[in-house]
């Protein structure tokens, strides 16, 4: 049956009333407000038709042919664990989160920002004209209410305080002696929270805390609830653009000298030139030569309480190539691994002790060869329905002139949004 597309006039608070509704039915979104760096196309899938769960055998071709194979878009994410397999990084952690899943649905809805309103896309048109008179008759705003089951206390850490300085410390002596020049190492923070509505506190957090790459997932026993300030990369009529975020600076009251001292900072500096040079050479084989270039670099924007420092690198599509072409060479993003990529890769495995799953992986929508966008799946917490655990994580990026405290405080203000719901 073909698909077929109707438009529904709706603002984007509607937009988001309906998807709150639809989440709770099961749907998956990508939630994105108007104005920052890496704001993408808010979309909610409906009704899940087929799915593809990686394991260690899933090859990119497989990717390939279900995101293309077949019409209608995919949602989804992959783990950073999975790009541990594509750069021959080796783990004997025990892993309890799929390597990556993708959907593709029985309808689909994306929020038109300039033409004021949705599509609503489908083979079904019970099931599409339905969903356009539900938009009609949406809350006009996503409304969270209060959250059950929020957990009470600290959270336990894979890396303590304690552990993540001496992480740090490490690190430092790796890259005296050569081995990295510039990683990100992370903990995770988890708690036990069996009546937790997941689902209440990701509603909760955007509200409180927008941001331009929210994304809501179902997979499995796992809930998905990813907060995320950075796009990885996007391919819009071969376009290509990454967003690599480095250098952070908290702050309770913004003030524009504080945009100045983050971009006066040195060390901030050299961390985000770092990742950027990476990130032009790993979307550099997959585009035409010559085209790769950086903007507006040293840029800053604010989110969650803290400023961030980013820049713009482009490109062009080869001819020759997809847009999983060029996400699957270049995964996972520099900005969470480290340089050189590899070899970071092989000492945050040895560094932390827990897997990293989905953190610092990517969500991922594809619609089709030179049509995608994906977020780096920081700032990014799950919760475990059968087990009642919630993990949540941060990072920060370490060189040669780190500070171990202030890299832990760092981590922790990265974490802060997440560790307030948990009642710190």
């Amino acid at each position: 049956m073909t698909r077929s597309t109707i438009f529904a006039s709706a603002s984007r608070s509607r937009f988001e009333g309906l998807a709150g509704e639809l989440a709770r039915e099961g749907a998956d979104l990508v939630l994105s407000s108007p104005g920052w760096p890496a704001q993408t196309t808010p979309v909610a899938g409906v009704r899940p038709v087929d799915e593809l769960v990686f394991t260690e055998s899933t090859t990119p071709e497989e990717i390939k042919r279900f995101c293309f194979g077949t019409s209608g878009p995919a949602l989804g994410f992959v783990s950073y664990d999975y790009g541990m397999l594509l750069r021959g990084v080796a783990s004997g952690k025990e892993r309890d989160f799929p390597l990556g899943h993708l959907k593709k649905y029985a309808a689909w809805l994306e929020y038109d920002g300039d033409a004021g309103g949705v599509t609503v896309t489908s083979a079904d048109p019970v099931l599409r004209n339905k969903l356009a008179h539900r938009l009609e008759a949406a809350p006009e705003r996503l409304v969270a209410g209060p959250v059950v089951g929020l957990p009470d206390g600290e959270p336990g850490q894979s890396l303590d305080r304690a552990g993540y300085e001496a992480g740090v410390r490490e690190t430092l002596a790796r890259i005296r002696t050569g081995h990295t020049y510039q990683l990100n190492l992370s903990t995770r923070f988890s708690w036990t929270c069996p009546g937790l509505d997941p689902l209440g506190l990701f509603l909760s957090l955007w509200q409180k805390h927008p941001a331009p790459f929210y994304a809501w997932f179902a997979s499995g026993a796992h809930r998905v609830a990813s907060t995320s300030p950075e796009r990885f990369l996007r391919v819009a009529d071969g376009r290509v653009l990454s967003q690599p975020i480095k250098g952070t600076l908290r702050f309770d009251a913004y003030s524009p000298e504080l945009a100045a001292r983050l971009t006066g900072s040195d060390k901030e500096c050299a961390e985000l030139s770092m990742i950027v040079d990476l990130i032009r050479n790993d979307i550099a084989a997959n585009c035409g030569y010559g085209s790769v270039r950086v903007e507006n670099h040293l840029s800053v924007f604010a989110v969650d309480n803290l400023l961030q420092m980013f820049a713009d690198v482009r490109g062009e599509l080869r001819p020759d190539r997809d847009c999983l072409d060029l996400f699957l060479d270049a995964f996972p993003g520099g900005s969470v691994t480290g340089c050189p990529k590899h070899s970071s890769m092989a000492i945050i495995e040895e560094l932390e002790p827990h897997a990293r799953g989905l953190y610092c992986g990517s969500v991922l929508v594809v619609r089709g060869p030179q049509d995608m966008d994906s977020s780096i799946a920081i700032r990014t917490a799950v919760f475990d329905t059968a087990s009642g655990r919630l993990d949540a994580y941060a990072g920060s990026g370490i060189v040669v002139d780190s500070a171990p405290s202030s890299e832990y405080q760092e981590t922790v203000a990265k974490a802060e949004k997440f560790l307030d719901q948990g009642g710190r």
